[in-house]
């Protein structure tokens, strides 16, 4: 029992050391964004159920190279800064599936068919949860308060407002209040991420997704929904299943679930937005990405694997300039400020608790 206790303790440190310079960059832009950007605009373009505002949201998510775990701060971000849901998941889902250095590796991978149908379903699968969001979106579509004309009136004082102060106070808002939420739910997600990994033996894993004969897509998609995988590092790993065998279909089911699904994610949003909310992200996503494979199959019906070493060596070094590879002191140190705000969270909460025992003793 305590082998496991420490194992799952090393392998969500190393989960979170993966994910926290990415939380850090989102805690940064989301304050930024929450303070600098003009309420009244974020309102016209993402403060309404039009499909404008989800083109919008999932262009915008897209060109962003974050990962799973970035985007969260940033999704939530917007939300709370007037965006309506389906916007908001718009956005949570095409901006690590359509992250932009996983694209070239892609297309130097598993070749321009699987790639291109990659890309161009998941801007539309994003689109498409953005509708759902809308339409089955009830008390949670918006929080109370945005588009009554209050942004009007922000807007107009910010104007009076130095700059410099803008961005002080939309730094202390990102980190004290959007931060020290989600920090809180990103470590209990990756403590249950890194449970699962210290519990089941990696062979499993290997034995599963090894053997073509044993891979279906309803499985691949729940098996990426449970995984915690980079939305770039796992490229290399699909195109191995592709070249021993495995369908186009199966590698484009995993490349959605495994990029946009994973638990510190699905725990953020369901603490802070709601429990509708992840049932129709988790559900839609996988019925979408389920749909694509099998459609991806009918399509690609005699695919053959073919590997151009120029060709890989292209996209692959285009897709290194954009990998932002951190020493290993500045993950560490991320992930501690990530583990501070957690406690700085829940600390109003243990306070009285500890007060107590001080006293007693």
């Amino acid at each position: 029992m305590s082998i496991l206790v420490v194992d799952t303790l090393r392998a969500s440190l190393e989960l979170l050391n993966s994910a926290s310079i990415w939380l850090i960059f989102s805690f940064v832009l989301a304050g930024l964004l929450h303070n600098i950007l003009s309420p009244d605009r974020l309102q016209r373009m993402l403060g309404n159920r039009s499909a404008s505002s989800l083109v919008k949201a999932t262009a915008s998510g897209a060109l962003l190279p974050i990962c799973s775990c970035g985007v969260i701060p940033l999704g939530l971000g917007l939300y709370y800064s007037g965006a309506y849901l389906g916007p908001t998941l718009a956005f949570l889902s095409a901006t690590p599936i359509i992250n932009p250095a996983a694209v070239l590796l892609a297309y130097g991978l598993l070749g321009p068919q699987i790639a291109t149908i990659y890309v161009l379903t998941g801007l539309l699968v994003s689109f498409l949860l953005g509708v759902l969001g809308n339409t089955l979106g009830g008390s949670e579509l918006h929080v109370p308060g945005a588009g009554t004309g209050l942004e009007t009136h922000l807007e107009t004082e910010s104007s009076t407002v130095p700059l410099i102060k803008r961005v002080t106070t939309g730094l202390q808002w990102g980190f004290g209040d959007l931060g020290a939420m989600v920090s809180k739910y990103v470590i209990v997600g990756m403590l249950l991420a890194g449970f699962i990994t210290a519990a089941i033996p990696p062979a499993f894993f290997e034995h599963y997704l090894g053997n073509p004969g044993l891979i279906s897509i309803g499985g691949i998609a729940l098996l990426g929904a449970v995984m915690y995988v980079c939305a770039v590092g796992h490229i290399p790993f699909i195109a191995a299943l592709v070249a021993s065998g495995a369908s186009p279909g199966i590698a484009i089911t995993f490349l959605m679930t495994g990029a946009a699904t994973n638990l510190p994610e699905l725990i953020s949003i369901y603490k802070l937005i709601g429990k509708r909310t992840v049932l129709i992200y988790s559900t839609g996503m996988l019925a979408f990405s389920v749909l694509v494979g099998y459609l991806t199959n009918l399509l690609l019906k005699d695919f053959t694997p073919f590997v151009d070493v120029n060709r890989n060596q292209h996209f692959i070094g285009a897709a290194n300039q954009l990998i932002v590879v951190t020493p290993a002191p500045v993950r560490l140190m991320c992930s501690l400020c990530i583990l501070g705000l957690g406690f700085y969270a829940v600390w109003p909460k243990i306070k009285p608790a500890f007060l107590s025992k001080s006293e007693a003793a």
